[in-house]
């Protein structure tokens, strides 16, 4: 009997995964938001408090309800991203794409989100984005109500200062 064996270089393991996702409280405020055209985030009422987009009901550092609804712009930064190569199974786009995290302004977490009109090499950590929106007719409860974000000419935001922004442009 031989010593040698053969080495495994790859496996296809093909997973399909089918659930519900039930929203709670925060979830279902934020989509009813997005179908009005309105970006929103929840924080705790303290003045200082981070703001979460999108909200999920608690601050997860300190599980303390995140009871006030802040309305954030549709501009945002670019925290990190990937340049996306490999196709994905029904997904009408195709590879290569960009996928980043943004941070709204006015908000203090970063939530993913498609990228386009863009040079995918070009991308960069700071840059500043803004949302493109579905027609209002096709709204629905759903965070594709932004199509995507496009690059803005705007100058980058310093990597230390990206969440920081204060909300603008955004009306009374």
């Amino acid at each position: 009997m031989s010593d040698e064996q053969d080495v495994i270089t790859d496996i296809e393991t093909p997973i399909y995964l089918k659930y519900n996702f039930t929203a709670g409280l925060a979830p279902s405020r934020f989509l009813t938001q997005l179908k009005n055209g309105k970006l929103t985030g929840q924080r705790r009422a303290e003045p200082d408090a981070p703001v979460y987009v999108p909200p999920r009901g608690s601050c997860p550092a300190s599980g303390m309800p995140t009871d006030e609804e802040v309305e954030v712009s549709d501009k945002a930064t670019v925290q990190s991203f990937t340049i996306v190569h490999i196709p994905i199974p029904n997904n009408p786009i195709q590879p290569p794409f960009v996928v980043a995290n943004l941070v709204a302004d006015g908000a203090n977490i970063s939530f993913i989100h498609l990228m386009s009109e863009c040079v995918n090499e070009e991308v960069r950590i700071g840059q500043r984005v803004q949302a493109v929106w579905k027609p209002e007719e096709e709204w629905d409860y759903a965070m594709d109500n932004i199509r995507y974000f496009k690059p803005i000419d705007e100058p980058d935001v310093a990597v230390d200062m990206i969440g920081k922004l204060p909300v603008t442009g955004l009306e009374e």
